[in-house]
């Protein structure tokens, strides 16, 4: 399979695949990249696809009744959510309770396996468990009904408090795609499993892996604030939007490549072809299949892949992107200079470091996360898919 972050995709196409998913002001969402692949054809999808789904409370913590689920997103770049009977109904603010927020909650059966059906939308599935979420419909810019999505990374969000959790997909014609996702922040261990062409299965934590994450990033002094107590970890990019993580946290190693990189070359091979790239005047230039460069970026460009380290759908610089920003949440860009490293035991070495990425990958049984935007650099997310899709499961495992 083709590195995703090689194939003719990027991060600002995906960002808003939900259809332009309204989330909590003043939060953006990061919606892990490649999880929302395409529509495929601009025909109505509402009826189509039934895939079988099935929900398992493995928690140990929280019984069936406890746990509440929600699948939404768009069909046809309307936004949209499933009900309990398997149909897509469209977002309407109208839907807003005397609360002011929807209730589109999916109870789980009484108790054993929860089983639906997913017809052809992309979105995310959320679980909430001890109390729901609040959902608040509201009108976008354009007029169209919308779903502010929860921020549990805002102090301020009314779904702060809430212990949650989202995987991402797409179901359509040509598949089903589908990733846990911790770019946001890890708070409920799950894990996806796909039949189809293939039985695959990723997310799962090792035992005591959600302990030991906590643990792990509790125990580094520049990350210990994005703990919150024992109901989630912030991603540290947000983390630094809200004052918890040092805005210059990274500029040692930033500095440290910028003057690696004047003096000799780093190569980064993509679909494209390989990139020879030299810091010259302050902008590192990658000559090759094109010329591409990019100026110094910050340490929030770095934890968000974004800014100065933004993939645009090129074909070119959007991967040589990807892959550098991989290599400096992973540190691996002093160590070689060929570009993506696909060896785990160099990743995250040294005290400099994403240690939140780290944390997580190390929790997993089989290291792989979605820690940042372009985790799946060589294929180190927690995503799978299959064009021949016959089930999904989505496990609660246990804390």
């Amino acid at each position: 399979m083709t590195p995703r972050h090689q194939r003719n995709l990027t991060r600002r196409k995906m960002m808003f695949a939900l259809g332009g998913a309204v989330v909590a002001a003043p939060a953006v969402a990061a919606v892990a990249p490649y999880a929302l692949a395409d529509q495929s054809d601009g025909k109505t999808l509402a009826a189509a696809g039934a895939l079988p789904v099935t929900i398992v409370n493995n928690s140990g913590s929280f019984d069936n009744a406890s746990v509440h689920l929600y699948v939404v997103g768009n069909v046809d770049g309307k936004q949209v959510r499933l009900t309990p009977e398997g149909a897509v109904a469209p977002i309407a603010v109208s839907d807003n309770g005397a609360d002011g927020f929807t209730d589109y909650a999916i109870p789980l059966a009484g108790n054993g396996e929860t089983k639906l059906s997913l017809p052809y939308m992309s979105g995310r599935i959320y679980v909430a468990l001890g109390e729901k979420l609040k959902f608040k419909a509201v009108t976008d810019g354009n007029g169209a009904a919308a779903l502010q999505y929860p921020a549990g990374w805002v102090e301020s969000d009314p779904n702060y408090g809430v212990l949650h959790d989202c995987a991402e997909f797409t179901h359509n014609a040509a598949g089903m795609f589908c990733n846990t996702t911790m770019v946001d922040m890890f708070s409920v261990p799950m894990a996806i499993r796909l039949t189809g062409d293939k039985d695959q299965t990723t997310g799962t934590l090792r035992s005591g892996g959600r302990a030991a994450a906590f643990d792990a990033v509790r125990a580094i002094e520049e990350f210990a604030p994005l703990v919150v107590d024992d109901t989630r970890i912030i991603a540290p990019g947000h983390g630094l939007d809200a004052g918890l993580f040092a805005k210059d946290y990274f500029a040692p190693y930033i500095d440290e490549v910028w003057s690696t990189y004047t003096g000799k070359d780093l190569t980064v091979t993509t679909n494209a072809g390989a990139f020879t790239g030299r810091v010259r005047g302050e902008q590192f230039t990658f000559d090759g299949p094109a010329s591409v460069s990019f100026a110094k970026p910050s340490t929030r460009d770095v934890l968000f892949c974004d800014g100065n380290l933004a993939a645009p759908n090129d074909g070119t610089t959007g991967p040589v992107a990807a892959v550098l920003g991989a290599g400096f949440n992973r540190s691996t860009l002093l160590s070689t200079t060929a570009q993506p490293g696909t060896d785990p035991a160099a990743f995250y070495q040294g005290a400099l470091t994403n240690h939140y990425a780290k944390a997580i990958h190390a929790a997993t049984e089989d290291g792989k996360a979605y820690g940042f935007a372009f985790d799946d650099v060589a294929d180190f997310a927690s995503y799978i898919q299959d064009t021949a899709p016959t089930g999904f499961t989505l496990t609660l495992s246990a804390f």
